[in-house]
């Protein structure tokens, strides 16, 4: 029997979503559902009030699309500073509630307080502006994620300043790319960090990035492997012509505080959040501080259950869309936010749950890629210290019923949900979203997120149940991105050209027979096989039930009968031990059999390669695009995010002569 999340009493009646059906008057979330896009400037007004997001100036109208849909106006004549909502008001009401706690590898904890933050803020502020950062200046934040990360963010948007987050394993040539795009004055980065014992330079990178960035004009160094009280050394020389000035996060932080917050409106940009392509430079997409804002705390308070007193760890990186999210809309909703700084699986899988009991996490946001790796791993089911726990998290990529299921009913028994949900850089947060007030079908990503017209369509643009579709959505959102940074036609030929009046997201989706909603993938990872389309995440999902795979990728190659052709790679568990031709061999014909008999013959793998690893960034998605790249021969596009580039030519050497 497929696995259905049912919610108890407490959920129903003290969730945080509950509060907004009372004040819409409706039942269940499905109703909240309708009436949030029925009328969505009455909508999001009501959760500005309700989450309690401070407006300077407050606005005078919610929504105006004068301008058509693609360029919407929300909370017109408005300011604010996301500043004031996030630092400000809980430094008013509970100083001394924990914010940030930060966790090493090594076990190395630290902790800042809501006052301690806005201190750190404030001092990293008045550096910042002694050294004429100021407002629409672009500063990058090249960082792990370490408590600098958080006060960096809000000190560049305290000072109405635009954050770059960047990916903090990026090699120079994306570092370059991107502080070139964003037209960087500053960046803050750190020495290095430590991730799976090993110690990783960042500084050295960023060193030969800035060298074809002659913009950047300030570099300040976080001294996290050499401590405070060492000074910042690379390859730059703060005095030398045409390089810019270096200088340590500690003599920032010695600054006197400059607590005043700038008083931005509603529409100036916050940060650029950069999304990697398989084609063309990075795309910058552009977030504001009204529409971020109230899109990431509704996330976190409706769908994670985050307030006063929560906690809320998610396994991520400031590069990625949810290292903003998580930080900006954990603080919106008055709780503290647990960052792990290094691998979660070191030194081994029972780490995370660890985690987890040491700092009594009552939000966890994992990958599924992790939970695979977790539950194939020897050390079993952790034995206990998972009470805190009140909603999981989940995003990025399809889930497979059996690690799905193990998360949910073996490690947790069924007691909390699993919020899975999925969205976009772009999207500023989730289009589709599950709420603990449901009842939630195994994998499924619930339905539209609060607030979001979503559908899915067929090529004709009408909409489309029970069969693969392209996911849009009918109406704009408050973190809607404004657009691609300075380029206007790209960003409309991406996500507006397709279907008249409708975003077009790029993935394909499925509203099933009982009305439970399925991302399968990015439109062109989706298989189109003797003129029948099929998932990727249909197919790994078989895979997955072998005792002897691992984790899986599956991949389209063209084929002169079949239009295109399933080739399947597979990563063993580490209890499988045979790595014999022979062995390879007997579970290759296992897994197309799996496949014939539960998918259909058609779709039956026409090759079964073991491999060692797949290619995956560090937020655990694997690379698919990349492993049909390496068969085909040919470029695998922009590698600058992934955890394991290596993975990428190993796949191409093992391929070699299949085809």
């Amino acid at each position: 029997m497929t696995y259905i999340w049912r919610p108890n009493q407490d959920y129903l009646e003290n969730a945080n979503v509950v509060r907004l059906m009372r004040h819409f008057g409706v039942a269940d979330a499905d109703a909240l559902r309708a009436v949030s896009v029925a009328d969505i400037g009455a909508f999001w007004d009501a959760v500005v009030a309700d989450l309690g997001i401070r407006f300077r100036t407050p606005y005078h109208s919610v929504l105006d699309t004068l301008n058509g849909p693609q360029f919407p106006e929300w909370f017109v004549g408005g300011k604010l500073n996301v500043v004031d909502t996030c630092l400000g008001r809980w430094t008013e009401q509970s100083p001394d509630a924990p914010a940030v706690v930060h966790e090493t590898e090594a076990g190395t904890v630290r902790e800042l307080s809501y006052a301690q933050l806005a201190d750190q803020v404030a001092r990293i502020c008045s550096g910042l502006r002694r050294h004429w950062i100021g407002p629409g200046d672009a500063v990058a934040l090249y960082l792990p994620m370490i408590p600098e990360a958080v006060v960096a963010l809000y000190a560049v948007a305290s000072l109405g300043a635009v954050a770059v987050p960047l990916f903090s394993g990026f090699a120079p040539g994306a570092i370059a790319a991107r502080l070139q795009d964003a037209e960087v004055k500053a960046v803050i980065t750190a020495d290095g960090t430590v991730r799976r014992g090993r110690t990783v330079q960042m500084q050295p990178q960023l060193d030969e990035a800035i060298a074809a960035c002659p913009g950047v004009q300030l570099v300040v160094v976080v001294e996290n492997l050499a401590g405070e009280a060492a000074e910042p050394t690379g390859a730059l020389p703060s005095d030398a012509a045409g390089h810019p000035e270096v200088v340590g996060w500690s003599s920032l932080l010695a600054e006197p505080p400059y607590s005043a917050t700038t008083p931005t409106s509603a529409s100036d940009v916050l940060l650029l959040g950069y999304t990697s392509g398989t084609t063309g430079r990075p795309k910058g997409a552009v977030h504001t501080h009204a529409g971020f804002l109230t899109k990431v705390a509704s996330e976190l308070a409706y769908g994670f259950e985050l307030g006063p007193g929560r906690s809320l760890c998610w396994i991520t990186d400031m590069g990625w869309i949810m290292g903003p999210l998580t930080v900006l809309g954990t603080h919106a909703c008055g709780g503290n936010l647990v960052l792990y700084e290094g691998s979660p699986d070191t030194p081994d899988s029972a780490r995370l749950w660890q985690l987890v009991e040491r700092h009594q996490v009552t939000t966890l946001g994992v990958s599924p890629t992790l939970v695979r790796t977790l539950r194939t791993a020897t050390a079993g089911l952790p034995a206990q210290g998972l009470s805190s726990v009140r909603v999981l998290g989940s995003t990025g990529e399809p889930w497979d019923p059996q690690s799905y299921e193990w998360l949910a009913r073996d490690v947790f028994a069924g007691r909390v949900p699993v919020v899975n949900f999925s969205g976009g850089t772009e999207v500023g947060g989730s289009f589709l979203s599950p709420y603990p007030v449901e009842d939630i079908a195994s994998c499924s990503l619930g339905g539209p997120a609060l607030g979001m017209d979503v559908d899915v369509v067929g090529e004709d643009g009408q909409p489309l149940r029970g069969a693969i579709g392209e996911l849009v959505c009918r109406q704009p959102w408050p973190a809607m991105t404004r657009g691609v940074w300075r380029d206007d036609r790209r960003y409309l030929e991406t996500y507006w050209s397709t279907f008249p009046g409708m975003w077009r997201q790029g993935d394909f989706a499925l509203v099933d027979e009982h009305g439970d909603w399925y991302v399968l993938g990015r439109s062109d990872d989706v298989m189109n096989v003797a003129g029948k389309r099929v998932a990727p995440a249909e197919i790994e999902s078989v895979l997955a039930a072998d005792p002897a795979v691992a984790e899986s990728a599956v991949v389209g190659i063209p084929d002169p009968t079949k239009n295109e052709a399933v080739w399947a790679f597979w990563v063993a568990r580490p209890s499988y031990g045979d790595e014999s031709d022979e062995a390879g061999e007997h579970v290759a014909r296992r897994l197309r059999d799996r496949v014939a008999s539960q998918v259909g013959k058609p779709f039956a793998p026409a090759q079964v390669v073991r491999v060692d690893a797949l290619p995956k960034t560090r937020s655990a998605k694997i690379l698919r695009r990349a492993v049909r790249a390496a068969v085909l021969g040919t470029d695998a596009g922009d590698l600058s995010g992934a955890e394991n580039p290596e993975a990428v030519e190993a796949i191409r050497a093992r391929v070699k002569g299949l085809r």
